[in-house]
């Protein structure tokens, strides 16, 4: 049998929160053109002229209301999904980050120094939903990584899992005990994407955000549609959990700039207490590992903007995180991959 390892593969954080090293994590990130799309001179102004030494200060002191002992919650999560699934499979495991530490060269690297015969490597990109600034850079970029060091051993991927059957019953595992409080209304938060990114993305250059309706109206650019993929994920887990659609809803969060996809989730939750909404969950399933977008934009600043509005109750639901059914499903991957089953593997 042929010779494979594995890489979970996350978002990244920084080293500390320090703002030396929160510089550093941000430059990465939005020099990133996948992140920001806009010419390499207009990007490093806006990024290291602009944005960075304006930000970097603030999300410092952001990170440092959720920073663990360990470091990260990202990154800790990270490492205890890694535990958890090795306990389970036999196949050697390691994390690689698209932006800070670990590596995807360090992952590949472990990898090849306890299996030197490596064959064949499956990276996992811990994104449900298909885009640019997530799942597409992260493909691209550790392909990069992989071609440069000239590393022999073959590199498959995970396709998103939006829709998959396992990965929405993780999910619902998750939501199903805080169903049975008392609530008026959930709100599905994902992280929010220029519109653009969505039709450059769209590969019929005719179809997204460009029909009526085009999230609803079958298509092949569905396959790289983030906001499609988001509507759907929602749609089969409150089939799943039996949600009527009266009581859910969609929006998108951290916008950076006009454009982005609405509705806005800080807006909403300013606006649902007027409505009549006082009592609230809300998730973020664009994320498998709680982080800064969901524990301090969603738990901390969320909550204090829907209680000040005249909310009532207010109760995030965590992130799939560890839970037993997503390592399962992480585990049935696992167990495709060394048996050669393609079925959740992407297609070149």
């Amino acid at each position: 049998m042929a010779k494979k390892g594995i890489v979970l593969m996350n978002l990244g954080s920084p080293d500390s929160t320090d703002v030396k090293d929160v510089k550093k994590y941000l430059n990465q990130f939005l020099m990133d053109e996948r992140v920001i799309d806009k010419s390499y001179l207009a990007r490093l102004l806006l990024v290291k002229g602009i944005i960075v030494p304006f930000r970097a200060p603030k999300s410092a002191e952001a990170y440092k209301t959720i920073w663990t002992k360990e470091g990260s919650p990202l990154v800790v999560l990270t490492k205890q999904l890694q535990s958890a699934l090795q306990e389970l499979v036999d196949t050697p495991i390691e994390i690689g980050m698209r932006y800070g530490n670990p590596t995807p060269k360090a992952a590949f690297d472990n990898l090849l120094k306890n299996s030197p015969d490596l064959e064949e490597v499956l990276a996992v990109p811990l994104y449900p939903h298909y885009a640019m600034s997530s799942y597409e850079t992260a493909v691209e970029y550790t392909k990069e990584i992989h071609k440069e060091n000239g590393y022999s051993f073959k590199l498959k991927f995970i396709k998103p899992f939006y829709n998959d059957v396992d990965y929405i019953n993780a999910l619902a595992d998750r939501m199903r005990p805080y169903l049975d409080q008392e609530y008026d209304h959930i709100l599905f938060s994902y992280h929010g994407v220029p519109g653009r990114h969505l039709m450059k993305t769209d590969k019929t250059g005719c179809h997204c955000l460009k029909v009526e309706n085009c999230c609803e109206i079958a298509s092949s650019a569905h396959a790289e549609c983030y906001r499609h993929q988001c509507f759907e994920t929602t749609r089969l887990v409150t089939e799943k959990l039996g949600v009527s659609k009266d009581k859910y809803s969609i929006s998108f969060q951290s916008r950076l700039g006009k454009g982005w996809l609405e509705p806005f989730t800080d807006i909403r939750l300013e606006e649902m207490p007027k409505e009549g909404i006082k009592k609230l969950l809300i998730l973020c399933p664009a994320f498998v590992s709680d982080c800064l977008e969901t524990l301090e934009e969603i738990e901390e600043r969320g909550r204090e903007s829907f209680i000040e509005a005249g909310g009532e109750f207010y109760q995030m639901i965590p992130c799939i995180n560890t839970i037993p059914s997503w390592v399962s499903t992480l585990k049935k991957w696992e167990n495709e991959f060394v048996a050669g089953n393609d079925r959740m593997i992407l297609k070149d």
